[in-house]
């Protein structure tokens, strides 16, 4: 059943003026609490030195999982599009996904509230018109929607295709940089897995790629077609956390790059690539730190010098991260203390720390964080 809202300009609840009208505002921050009762989106202004100043929260229409510390096992459960007009939220609760208007300075205003085409939708991805769910639980799926001028969604007819297993551990989906390519990784098979986009929107079948890096956590596309993979590594392995790169081919198949370049921490699970295409950035979140890569033309990862770039906290449980459309500043979703870690990111790929901002209640199943 469609659950469209409507478009009046009358329903974008508004920050104070004084604020909305600064001229140092340079983007924003979002990040999304997954409440049982009432999940919430939560702005947070950006000013020009990278600092967060907290707007207010924005229901999605829809029921989060709850939890404690990470329980979507995710990347991507909060996305915004290609041209940041619009921010995405799954419902893991409630079984549906959310669509925001993002109106600069002002707010989000919720625009569409649909079924996700499966049970417990924990990620997704955007190309274009096209939007496609993850769908973890039940028969894990992939589902896609037509995204309208206005955010409004409408499923794609045929457009489910279900991965290898029921039980997946299905953790993150990402298009390539030209759309022909849906990646998806799936925990608890170490599986790859990579469909190509028809001119309909629908997929062709899944390609079953086994990676020889144990631990296969998420996955994004860097420089239009390098996929990059975060892999947790092998059991009982000391910081044993590792990042690769593949390129694919038309026939889905991917094939080593950089094979398994250690991070150094433990618990790497998120990852973010710069929009430049120079950096991509792993959360550690056992050891409460950042490692850093180059990203190379070829798709090459090198550890910028010492690997370890930035470190919160201990017992920061830093989980996703986000970087700035302007490749500037890196924000990390630090769940166990309860802030956003802001980090201004240099010329050469170093970060600096320059503050925190609040507004995170401590180990109560945030999830997912987007910026621009």
């Amino acid at each position: 059943m469609k659950h469209s809202l409507p478009l009046a300009i009358a329903g974008v609840a508004f920050a104070t003026a004084a604020f909305a009208q600064n001229s140092n505002i340079a983007g924003a921050v979002f990040i999304m609490n997954n409440s049982p009762d009432r999940n919430e989106v939560i702005q947070y202004n950006r000013v020009a030195n990278g600092a967060l100043q907290q707007v207010r929260a924005f229901p999605t229409g829809g029921r989060g999982s709850g939890g404690l510390t990470d329980p979507l096992e995710s990347q991507g459960s909060l996305v915004l599009s290609s041209d940041n007009s619009k921010l995405f939220a799954v419902n893991a609760g409630s079984g549906d996904i959310s669509v925001f208007r993002v109106f600069p300075f002002f707010g989000l205003q919720l625009i569409d509230v649909e079924p996700s085409g499966g049970s417990s939708p924990v990620a997704l991805a955007q190309y274009g018109d096209l939007l496609y769910v993850l769908n973890s639980s039940g028969s894990s799926n992939v589902t896609g929607f037509q995204v309208d001028g206005f955010g409004r969604l409408s499923p794609i007819p045929n457009s489910t295709r279900f991965l290898t297993t029921n039980t997946s551990g299905a953790a993150s989906i990402a298009f390539s940089g030209d759309g022909k390519i849906l990646a998806v990784t799936e925990r608890l098979t170490n599986n790859i897995d990579t469909f190509s986009v028809q001119a309909d929107g629908t997929l062709a079948p899944i390609v079953e790629n086994t990676s020889a890096v144990p631990g296969v956590f998420s996955v994004l596309f860097a420089q239009g077609d390098i996929a990059v993979v975060v892999s947790t590594g092998p059991a009982g392995a000391q910081n044993g956390s590792l990042l690769s790169s593949y390129s694919v081919g038309s026939n889905g198949q991917i094939t080593p790059i950089t094979a398994s370049a250690p991070t150094l921490g433990a618990a790497a699970c998120w990852h973010v690539a710069t929009p430049d295409g120079r950096f991509v950035y792993v959360s550690n979140s056992a050891t409460a730190n950042i490692s850093g890569f180059a990203l190379g033309a070829g798709g090459t990862l090198t550890a910028l010098s010492g690997t370890i770039v930035a470190a919160n906290p201990t017992g920061s449980t830093n989980l996703d991260v986000a970087v700035t459309a302007d490749s500037k500043f890196l924000y990390s979703l630090n769940v166990g203390t309860g802030v956003i870690g802001i980090f201004a990111i240099h010329d050469d790929g170093t970060l600096t720390s320059v503050g925190t901002a609040g507004g995170i209640t401590p180990q109560s199943g945030f999830n997912g964080i987007a910026a621009y």
